[in-house]
């Protein structure tokens, strides 16, 4: 683990990744490299007009050696004053961070199978552990399972199906819970597809448990972990879970 620090950092780009979520690059002022493990995250701390306030973000891009940038996607929240001033920030503005914290990793000697489930930016950690996996020519499988509403909200989804489709030890799954008459991908909630995925790769690594990763809100994170552990008899240590709420 790397110490967490405070720094400044200044915002390079921007891009929009779906109608609520954008996309922003930092990078430290300082120029000095920003080391952490796939899976942290970085407390922003926000100058607003009433007082600072902190929010903490999982850094959705893979560590790089000697680079001082990092990439968040945060969703605008109505009414949400963080996300709200951070949607508002213009290239080249800084701010105050402080990072990187977070216990929420994935061990590099992992040899066994992983399924990263997530709703919304909780798909942010694993787009970080998976680049960083496929970095290091790690060769276990590694599976995501993806929930949004509709089809304009999958996050990456371009990326990581190119990760897929060079990769074949890489399955990028997408389940939508309103999706339109011309999906063709899965329907439903990520937990009406957990099993199946979990079974599917016990079969492949010969009945050896996957580790299983989560990350989104409270309730989704709460119900597929019960799915996992009573349903499925995951062994606890190979539940990880990261809450939004």
């Amino acid at each position: 683990m790397f110490p967490s620090r405070p720094f400044d950092a200044r915002l390079v780009t921007t891009r929009r990744l779906t109608p609520s979520v954008r996309e922003l690059v930092f990078e430290r002022t300082d120029g000095a490299p920003f080391q952490f493990d796939p899976g942290q995250w970085v407390n922003l701390v926000l100058p607003l007009p009433g007082g600072e306030i902190k929010r903490a973000y999982s850094i959705a891009s893979a560590p790089v050696a000697g680079s001082p940038r990092f990439e968040l996607a945060i969703t605008q929240v109505e009414g949400g004053p963080g996300s709200q001033y951070l949607h508002a920030m213009k290239e080249g503005e800084t701010l105050r961070a402080i990072g990187p914290q977070g216990l929420f990793t994935r061990g590099k000697d992992v040899a066994a199978p992983s399924l990263f489930i997530a709703t919304g930016t909780g798909l942010t950690p694993f787009r970080s552990m998976i680049q960083a996996a496929l970095t290091a020519g790690d060769t276990a499988p590694l599976w995501l399972l993806f929930g949004a509403r509709y089809e304009e909200d999958i996050l990456y989804g371009d990326e990581l199906t190119r990760w897929a489709a060079a990769h074949p030890h890489v399955r990028h799954e997408v389940t939508l819970s309103k999706a339109t008459n011309g999906w063709t991908g899965r329907r439903g909630y990520v937990q009406h597809h957990a099993s199946e995925l979990v079974r599917d790769l016990r079969a492949l690594g010969g009945g050896a448990d996957p580790h299983v990763y989560i990350c989104g809100l409270d309730r989704m994170v709460g119900s597929v972990k019960d799915l996992l552990r009573n349903e499925l008899a995951l062994p606890r240590k190979h539940v990880h879970t990261e809450r939004y709420d």
